[in-house]
């Protein structure tokens, strides 16, 4: 939003018109008794408000009764004042996360007419685009998605736009908001529609899409990345969720993601595991359900491989569905905890 030239503000961009016009020290006092989403939601709204009209910003701050009323109702917002207004409330590095997340934000609502898309119309609507811009539409998409459009891609560029996510350093929301003005010109003949500079790529990112993936796909992409790029594709296997992560839950957490999976699964996930992985599993079943594994375990006989990747992929993507709903938390080795 360049600039402004209605009256109806909403709650957000009240607040942060007042903001704007407050000086620093008393503004930053203000953030400081807000929630943290309440004050991303606000930054977001100062950042996105590079100019707002006199007459509304002096609207909006006439709601305010505890300011006094100026002729010189500030009327620039900004990236700058953004940074500021956090670095002064929260410090400098708490206001870099802010800005992460919130730019993020910001650049991913571009992408939204992608939400009730299938990944392979957004794969078609991707072909022919460069692996830098096909990395920089998944980066942006929830993970679940942009796994499935990764698996959809002609497998010759497919390693091509994992190496650009995972090497993405930024991307600016305008740049983002270009990629997607050109893209939904473009949407409506294969998409079903629904009735400054921050990082949105790298390892994690690539990780999150991977660990959605199939299994033939996250094996592909690795073996072909590790031809590629030996560093990066050890990073990428060092950081992703596997099977055996499961001792890293707590108890209540196990049994969390093990509640509804059938025992046909557990069995085969099991299968050759890790001594501890298995007693982590058995502590956390029933009574009823541990008579139901050892039964399927007695007939099971011997499996192929991928059969027991399949289950243990299965396990993994209930593990990563419930973290990222924040029902449950990965102990991770590089946390830091206290005593």
């Amino acid at each position: 939003m360049s600039e402004l030239v209605t009256e109806e503000l909403s709650g957000a961009q009240k607040a942060a018109v007042v903001l704007m016009n407050m000086d620093q020290a008393t503004a930053a006092h203000v953030m400081q008794q807000l929630s943290a989403a309440e004050s991303e939601e606000i930054v977001a709204e100062i950042m996105r408000l590079q100019r707002v009209d006199p007459k509304v910003a002096e609207s909006a701050l006439v709601e305010f009764h505890e300011l006094t009323m100026t002729s010189s109702a500030r009327t620039r917002g900004g990236r700058d004042v953004a940074v500021g207004l956090l670095e002064a409330s929260f410090g400098s590095e708490k206001a870099a996360g802010v800005m992460s997340r919130v730019a993020s934000s910001i650049a991913g609502r571009a992408f939204e007419f992608l939400d009730a898309a299938e990944p392979n119309q957004v794969a078609l609507l991707l072909d022919g685009e460069l692996p830098q811009t096909i990395a920089m539409v998944l980066a942006h998409l929830r993970p679940e998605q942009a796994s499935g459009v990764l698996s959809a891609l002609d497998a010759r560029i497919r390693t091509d736009v994992a190496h650009c996510i995972a090497t993405m350093n930024s991307a600016s929301p305008e740049a983002a908001r270009i990629i997607a003005d050109t893209l939904r010109v473009r949407a409506d003949a294969v998409v079903t529609q629904k009735a400054g500079s921050e990082t949105v790529g790298g390892v994690q990112p690539l990780v999150d899409i991977i660990n959605r993936s199939s299994v033939s796909t996250e094996k592909a992409l690795l073996d072909e990345l590790e031809a590629r790029d030996p560093d990066l594709a050890a990073e990428v296997r060092s950081r992703m969720l596997t099977f055996n992560d499961i001792v890293k839950l707590e108890s209540r957490d196990v049994q969390q993601v093990l509640r509804g999976m059938d025992s046909a699964t557990i069995a085969l996930a099991i299968k050759g595991a890790p001594v501890n992985v298995e007693e982590v599993i058995r502590a956390n079943l029933s009574e009823r359900n541990r008579e139901a594994l050892d039964e399927e375990l007695a007939v099971i006989g011997s499996v192929r491989l991928s059969k027991v990747e399949e289950a243990r992929s299965e396990i993994v993507r209930a593990i990563r569905d419930l973290e990222a709903e924040g029902l449950i938390s990965m102990q991770r080795s590089d946390e830091e905890y206290v005593e």
